[in-house]
């Protein structure tokens, strides 16, 4: 099930023969809802009008805007190696240690979405999982960004340093900070668990440590923040490297 207008349009844009109904409010006749039904019929899915009620139990308590769509999974890569694999770019990577919030973890796919890394790697113990919930939050990333779990995310981070892959943890306690820091290249961003950070094998497995700067009364930043603060920093720099190779000697 997808639920929320962000989620079911996406899937009708990115694979539209994977939806194989859409269930909609009969009171949502705003707008948006007529858009989402010109798009449907536009790719030949068929909109089915029903009470709130019933849409409140097939999001199963995800709020859903007043729309729900039944498709089928989407095959991603389910390994690290298949995303590794076909890249033609150096890799750019976000790993999770722990975080247990479906919200931060949808936010986070969006953020590795928007700035256009190759995967999300996640352990299969103390992490959320892409429940109904984050598919919502990630506005149609969780269908583009591969979600990697693993059963032991220090072993494959060992892997990944590997394969030439530099691992940048983040720690408030850190003495680099993310901006002093080099980001090009092969790389991979480690960022904790909400309020407990990275764990000691990861952060111990990690190639350096980097804090984000705090020039507030706050003492740190959500995950899903921190995600945006990294990755899009780590492409700044990419894209500054790769205009400084194009130009001509």
């Amino acid at each position: 099930m997808l639920a929320g207008f962000h989620a079911v349009k996406s899937r009708l844009r990115v694979k539209p023969e994977s939806v194989r109904e859409i269930f909609m409010d009969a009171e949502r006749k705003d707008a948006r809802a007529k858009e989402l039904r010109a798009l449907a019929e536009k790719v030949g899915v068929r909109v089915l009008t029903v009470d709130a009620k019933r849409l409140d139990g097939m999001s199963g308590g995800t709020r859903h805007q007043g729309v729900v769509a039944q498709a089928e999974d989407l095959h991603m890569p389910q390994f690290i190696e298949d995303v590794l694999e076909d890249l033609q770019d150096p890799p750019l990577l976000l790993l999770l240690d722990g975080v247990t919030d479906p919200h931060n973890l949808g936010a986070c796919l969006r953020v590795a979405d928007g700035v256009g890394a190759h995967a999300v790697i996640a352990p299969k113990d103390r992490a959320v999982g892409l429940t109904m919930a984050a598919i919502k939050v990630s506005s149609g990333a969780s269908e583009t960004v591969p979600y990697i779990v693993v059963t032991n995310l220090a072993r494959t981070m060992r892997d990944l340093k590997d394969r030439g892959i530099w691992l940048v943890g983040t720690d408030d306690e850190a003495g680099a900070s993310i901006y002093d820091s080099k980001l090009e290249g092969a790389l991979g961003i480690v960022l904790g668990a909400e309020g407990e950070g990275l764990r000691r094998l990861t952060a111990e497995t990690c190639d350096s440590l980097v804090s984000i700067p705090m020039n507030g009364t706050v003492e740190s930043l959500n995950v899903s923040v921190a995600s945006g603060v990294c990755l899009y920093e780590a492409h700044r720099q990419r894209m500054a490297a790769g205009r400084k190779k194009a130009k001509p000697a």
